[in-house]
């Protein structure tokens, strides 16, 4: 027997086998009582054409590790997964493939599944659910009618990001460096009919519940940032020769002296009618210029552009006459629309100025003595100059005050803002929940009664985009036509569908009461069940899942749906497996490692281990097939000491009892800190020393090797199961319970200890670990008596470290 080979074959074969018979992860223990709950949740998965790569892997072993780690505290699992299944991705691959989204997305979720098994991670699959599944929509609709219901989901029209390959809308989330997020096209501008949902109206809550929040710094300063919490003022701005005021904020009311000009976004409502005779064709050609780039181009052009209305307002302090520009670079969303400009201490508005000839009045100096001219923008603090009755003002103290000072006034308020804006919830596109609203001429939008719900998306023969702002199911007139809920007259459905993050907003309660029909989920199984305890994913989406979850969350809980406000206690964010030189994994770039080969030449539990032990879980790291080979001789290793040891019935010396508490010390504080891939190299050690005492000992004893196998059993279960079983063991290694570790039994009882004279090594000593300095320096001169030849100057002992006789 103790030549039996490591065969990962037939070893994860049968407990695949025994797990599928005998589930692991029971509600009660042994004497029959309910454990406490434990609620790990992956970022579930967008069911992709192209499978699985390692790199996918990377995510659901981290939780997988972790799940098996609380289930050997005594907790009762939350594991589910399920299918992130609408919206852009699936419909463009449907396309491409030439078949109907239910069919492919069906065909890829079997595919994907197939795959997760192999990971054998302790998921649920009775929890499972899927976004495109009527029963699951209903309650996604359902949370839709909900926020229509209380003001929260709106329709207006206006210019949005619009994606020209993908024939749809786009949020302001969903373009990046100017791009469609999806498919790397330029997005341009489109004036559409767009639901919106009011994000804005949880802005403040949204931020201040960061603090309490059990996640990393960078996520919670992400989506702080992205909510861009900023006090100031709007300051009203008489326009010469007309009877409107153009109201402005600003961050920086204490410059108000210092404004020479104004700006308005190309969108702005007077925008067109402030041109003059002499410069309407320059304003429209720049509105229309502007129109077409969208919000992130504009912000991110160096090259400032902009036109002169040819009207001017007047600065309520001084009044000065204010030339009223156009420029793209300001957004129609953000404040009014319009803002003050102080070149002098503003860097972009300095640039602006410099291109334009405008006027630059310094109000800031650092010394309270203006420069004759600025060279640069100056922008730190100072004192007030050039401000009438603001002059000798610490500009610090006056950007507090100036608010109040100028409300006092009449000449604006003091007010706060968010660069947060309210969330575009329509796609023009036919893959996705149909929004459940209709729309009548008398009673204008109206709400699908719920008991109505789910509103099913109709079968179509062509559902690819019509490119025209309107959804492909604006042509099945049967489903559009209708009759309105509230008077019964002819009226006809919303055609826009939602986007692919309603489902994804609010997924994870689903999960715990899956199959019922009355609620999204009974209060009951919640209060047991929720919120989510641990939740893992790509920091990618600190801003756009994450956000949106905590903003659903909030507002089930504002109207009694669920007793908590944040769905995620605790958040770790894994890094991206890439390929060779950082490049990113996709089938395009012909550098995907398919972990189906690996799993079948290495085994499940290789991989498994070697995904950890690529680099910290956190950061990304670069896949190399070559590093799997050094985890899979340490299991054959580990499995050598077993068959080795098992029969040997060896008996446990000191030396074996003080690395088993250093082992159980080491990978449980690992584990807990989740430096998941210094726990491997733990285990590699321990076991190196661990073979050093069986050489010496003739193998290990059964409750040291018992140890390995439950420390094992998150990192490498099938492993781990089949060592509990040949130590004798007859229930599974996850009924064992994560062991303790004494402080007392880890420590050394000797210690050895170099003797120095005069900083060289002229011995070695055995002490007693915790030996006494007088103790300790009598033995090391007794050990180099006869070298000590002159005068003792100085006697140095360093705890445990080393002793050196200085003499002369």
């Amino acid at each position: 027997m103790a030549n039996t080979p490591y065969n990962h074959k037939a070893i994860e074969k049968k407990w695949k086998e025994r797990w599928e018979k005998n589930p692991v992860n029971t509600k009660v223990d042994r004497a029959g009582k309910e454990k406490e709950k434990y609620y790990c949740l992956d970022m579930f998965p967008y069911p992709s054409g192209n499978g699985l790569h390692v790199g996918h892997w990377r995510g659901y072993v981290i939780s997988d590790v972790w799940s098996r780690y609380k289930l050997q505290q005594g907790y009762y699992l939350i594991h589910p997964m399920g299918w992130d299944a609408f919206g852009l991705p699936a419909e463009n691959y449907a396309i491409k493939k030439g078949v109907h989204p239910a069919i492919s997305t069906e065909e890829n979720v079997r595919n994907i599944k197939r795959q997760i098994n192999e990971i054998s991670a302790l998921y649920d699959w009775d929890r499972e659910v899927n976004t495109t599944d009527p029963e699951f929509y209903k309650w996604t609709q359902w949370i839709f009618v909900k926020m229509f219901q209380e003001g929260l989901a709106y329709e207006k029209e206006f210019p949005i990001n619009w994606c020209p390959s993908c024939k749809t809308g786009l949020a302001n989330e969903e373009v990046v460096g100017g791009q469609c997020e999806r498919c790397g096209t330029e997005v341009t501008k489109k004036n559409l009919r767009q639901w919106m949902l009011k994000i804005t109206n949880y802005a403040e809550r949204l931020l201040a519940d960061l603090d309490g929040l059990n996640w990393p710094e960078k996520v919670k300063k992400m989506q702080a940032d992205w909510i861009g919490k900023s006090y100031g003022s709007e300051v009203d701005f008489a326009i010469e020769g007309r009877e409107e005021k153009l109201t402005v904020y600003t961050t920086r009311p204490d410059t108000l002296h210092g404004a020479t000009f104004m700006v308005l976004a190309p969108e702005h409502a007077l925008a067109k009618e402030l041109a003059t005779e002499e410069t309407r064709e320059a304003v429209e050609q720049y509105i229309y210029d502007a129109s077409m780039k969208s919000n992130v181009d504009r912000m991110q052009d160096k090259e400032k552009t902009g036109v002169f209305t040819g009207s001017y307002a007047i600065n309520p302090l001084n009044g000065e006459r204010v030339p009223i520009w156009l420029s793209d670079y300001v957004l129609v969303d953000y404040g009014t629309g319009a803002i003050m400009c102080v070149p002098a201490h503003d860097e972009r508005d300095f640039a602006f100025a410099t291109k334009f000839g405008l006027p630059i009045v310094q109000v800031i100096a650092k010394d309270g003595k203006a420069a004759e001219k600025l060279e640069e923008a100056y922008t730190e603090s100072g004192i007030v100059v050039n401000s009438g009755e603001w002059n000798g003002m610490d500009s610090a103290v006056l950007k507090k005050e100036a608010p109040h000072m100028i409300e006092k006034r009449g000449l604006g308020r003091a007010t706060v803002n968010y660069k947060l804006r309210d969330w575009v919830f329509s796609r023009q596109r036919y893959w996705g929940e149909p929004i459940p609203i209709i729309h009548c001429e008398d009673c204008g939008a109206v709400a699908v009664p719920e008991e109505e719900l789910p509103l099913r998306l109709p079968e179509v023969e062509s559902y690819e985009p019509t490119g025209t702002g309107e959804s492909p199911l604006a042509g099945i007139e049967e489903w559009v036509n209708c009759t309105c809920p509230k008077c019964g007259k002819p009226a006809k459905r919303e055609t826009n569908t939602m986007p692919q993050w309603a489902g994804s907003s609010w997924y994870f309660l689903r999960y715990v009461d899956n199959h019922n029909d009355e609620a999204l989920v009974s209060k009951e199984v919640a209060s047991k069940m929720l919120p989510v305890d641990m939740y893992i994913g790509g920091v990618e989406h600190a801003v756009l899942h994450l956000l949106y979850s905590r903003f659903y969350t909030k507002f089930l809980y504002d109207i009694g749906a669920v007793d908590f406000e944040e769905p995620f206690q605790k958040l770790f964010n894994q890094g991206m497996i890439t390929g060779k030189n950082g490049i990113k994994m996709s089938k395009s770039k012909g550098n995907v490692v398919s972990p189906d080969d690996l799993v079948r030449d290495y085994g499940c539990d290789s991989l498994r281990m070697y995904e950890l032990f690529v680099g910290p879980p956190e950061l990304d790291a670069e896949w190399d097939d070559r590093g799997i080979d050094g985890v899979n001789r340490f299991l054959k290793r580990v499995w050598k000491l077993l068959m080795d040891s098992k029969e040997a019935e060896v008996a446990a010396t000191q030396e074996m009892i003080k690395e088993r508490h250093r082992l159980i010390y080491d990978i449980t504080n690992r584990l807990e800190t989740f430096s998941l891939n210094t726990a491997i190299s733990g285990f590699m050690e321990h076991n190196n020393r661990l073979l050093e005492i069986a050489k010496k000992e003739g193998g290990i004893d059964k409750e040291t090797l018992s140890v390995m196998a439950v420390l094992l059993s998150p990192f490498a279960p099938h492993m781990a199961e089949e060592m509990w079983e040949q130590l004798g063991h007859d229930t599974s290694v996850f009924e064992a319970g994560w062991p303790t570790y004494e402080e007392a039994l880890m420590k050394d009882d000797e210690i050895e200890i170099p003797v120095q004279i005069n900083g060289k090594t002229k011995a070695v000593i055995s002490v007693p670990a915790e030996i006494s300095k007088e103790d300790a320096l009598l033995a090391g001169k007794e050990a180099v008596a006869d070298k000590l030849t002159g005068t003792l100057v100085k006697e140095i002992y360093v705890p445990k470290k080393i002793i050196n006789l200085v003499q002369k």
